[in-house]
């Protein structure tokens, strides 16, 4: 972790970087300067995708490795799988897991995970997926949930201005300001904390009603909630 221009730098690991949101915050996040790491569970496929990442950003701080590799140093990690692929993803990066380090959880138990349809929601036996992560990883690392309402077509794209919010929860205050300040790098990003890690169950319902509404009206649409400023 280090400081540059008032911002500091951390490295972040991607879990699902190869994918459609994780390619997406990999470019934003590479664009606002920070270390990212590409993972995936093909460590070739992983370094492809951090080729594009960094021509399309500029920079020379995008590399890609298996999850386990990428988790490994990590400041922060990025959980942006199908949700009925997050217990084997963290499963499999358990041991690479440290004490300090924070999990930003982005997966919404959406209907595809048993073969439904995106515009309905599952339900979670632990109340939602941000608390199945928060079981799932091992003591002293803390899990922040957020990014649930990004489109991912947009975040992949450099040149297109982003004017939305992202909601996040967690349990520590100190948690969400590092992750906050992580987001807040992101040009026309903001961060708003929605409270403690159990709000992520209505937090990850907002997900299909956005599904829908792009559905139905063939857009982009993005959260915003005023009043803030």
């Amino acid at each position: 972790m280090t400081e540059a221009s008032g911002t500091t730098v951390r490295t972040v690991a991607i879990l699902g970087g190869t994918g459609n949101l994780g390619r997406g915050m990999a470019v934003r996040l590479a664009k606002a300067g920070h270390r990212v790491v590409i993972g995936s569970r093909d460590a070739d496929r992983a370094a492809a995708s951090a080729t594009e990442v960094a021509r399309l950003t500029g920079s020379e701080a995008v590399t890609g490795a298996d999850n386990g590799d990428a988790a490994d140093g990590a400041d922060v990690v990025l959980v942006a799988v199908p949700f009925a692929n997050q217990a084997k993803t963290l499963g499999s990066v358990k041991d690479r897991l440290r004490e300090g380090q924070i999990v930003l959880d982005a997966c919404v138990p959406l209907g595809p995970a048993i073969g439904g349809r995106p515009t309905q929601l599952v339900g979670v036996w632990h109340g939602s997926a941000a608390q199945q992560a928060a079981a799932l990883v091992p003591d002293g690392v803390a899990v922040v949930s957020g990014l649930h309402t990004l489109s991912a077509d947009d975040l992949a794209d450099p040149d297109l201005p982003l004017s939305q919010d992202t909601l996040i929860c967690g349990d520590r205050k100190a948690d969400k300001a590092a992750v906050t300040e992580l987001l807040s790098s992101i040009e026309g990003l903001r961060v708003v904390d929605a409270g403690r890690l159990e709000m992520s169950r209505m937090v990850e319902g907002l997900t299909p009603i956005l599904i829908g509404i792009n559905i139905r009206n063939k857009v982009h649409s993005g959260f915003r909630i005023t009043g803030l400023d």
